[in-house]
């Protein structure tokens, strides 16, 4: 079989596409057969050896992974060959097969499209864990979100309007508000605007979805309502911000962590569960996937590229049966 490897972390352009032998499942393990890999900023982070956790070489990348269980392992019980299933690894999927730990798998309901359910399941996942796990998100509750037009932040869109709330969608573009809108999100702020905040008023807000860090989190911060939850995503902007410690007090407010790796390295099923939800709205149509930009395995080094080009349109996914 083929895969997308690389023997040192200098950037995708330095993988390679490799014959390699047909996997075979260990105990507790199925053999998949590899239909999309959604990727996304930490897989280009951990090619080019930016990323916290280093793993061992050669490195097979990519680790949201959908595909049919085509052989199953020693021990392992209510999964059969022909199960569409998905996982979130750390990497092993850009592969046309791979093997994964049968306790890590999610069944794809069949009105879902793999690379449709490739495209959700980092990005969808972070975004609910945030928002419901997280930020105890109420039904009527105002949700400002930054970086609305990315992944993860367009993700945040519509699962928030899914369950009830009120969405105001930051942007970088007013260009993007269309977008935006149809997503759910009841009003646009241009946060390049210099006076961005000035936006927010009349806007009491009840939770901040903030994916960006930088100069944005402390003026997002500041407006929020009193018992507002401020949800820490990521830095994407560049920049780890500092908070003066009196706003938390003054507003009787929270400034929440959210790290979606511990919860699914620390509570697996409860990760599961909540995947495997969310594919169920999406499934059902309530809950809308990304769009998504689909690549040959052979074209993974011009996925990742894909994934730092601003207005790509979509969500990048590889799909290593495609010839």
């Amino acid at each position: 079989m083929k895969q997308f490897a690389l023997a040192e972390l200098v950037g995708a352009a330095s993988g390679r596409i490799v014959d390699t032998a047909l996997p075979q499942p260990a105990s507790g393990e199925v053999r998949v057969r590899v239909e999309a890999v959604g990727l996304g900023f930490v897989d280009d982070l951990i090619v080019s050896g930016r990323y916290q956790w280093k793993p061992q070489l050669p490195f097979v990348p990519g680790g949201e992974i959908v595909g049919t269980v085509e052989a199953v392992g020693e021990g392992v019980q209510g999964l059969t060959t022909g199960t569409r299933v998905a996982a979130w690894r750390m990497g092993g999927g850009l592969c046309e097969y791979c093997t994964l730990p049968a306790g890590y798998l999610v069944p794809v309901p069949a009105p879902l499209a793999s690379a449709d359910a490739a495209g959700m399941v980092l990005d969808y996942a972070t975004a609910d864990y945030a928002l419901i796990g997280r930020g105890q998100l109420r039904k009527g509750d105002t949700v400002f979100v930054l970086g609305a037009t990315g992944g993860v932040g367009g993700a945040a869109v519509r699962i928030a309007r899914a369950a009830g709330a009120e969405v105001i969608a930051g942007v970088s573009n007013l260009s993007q508000g269309d977008k935006v809108l149809a997503d759910g999100a009841s009003a646009v702020v241009d946060c390049s605007a210099p006076d961005w905040r000035d936006q927010l008023r009349g806007h009491p807000l009840d939770l901040v979805f903030d994916p960006l860090g930088g100069a944005f989190t402390e003026p997002a911060f500041r407006s929020l309502g009193k018992l507002g939850r401020h949800l820490v995503v990521g830095f994407a902007a560049g920049g780890i911000p500092a908070l003066p410690v009196n706003l938390p007090l003054l507003k009787s407010a929270s400034l929440v962590g959210v790290d979606v790796r511990f919860f699914a390295e620390s509570d697996p099923e409860g990760f599961r569960q909540r995947l495997a939800l969310v594919f169920d709205q999406a499934a059902r149509g309530s809950l809308r996937p990304p769009e998504t930009l689909c690549f040959s395995l052979g074209e993974a080094a011009a996925a990742f590229a894909a994934l730092t080009r601003r207005g790509r349109g979509g969500k990048v996914v590889v799909c290593p049966q495609l010839s």
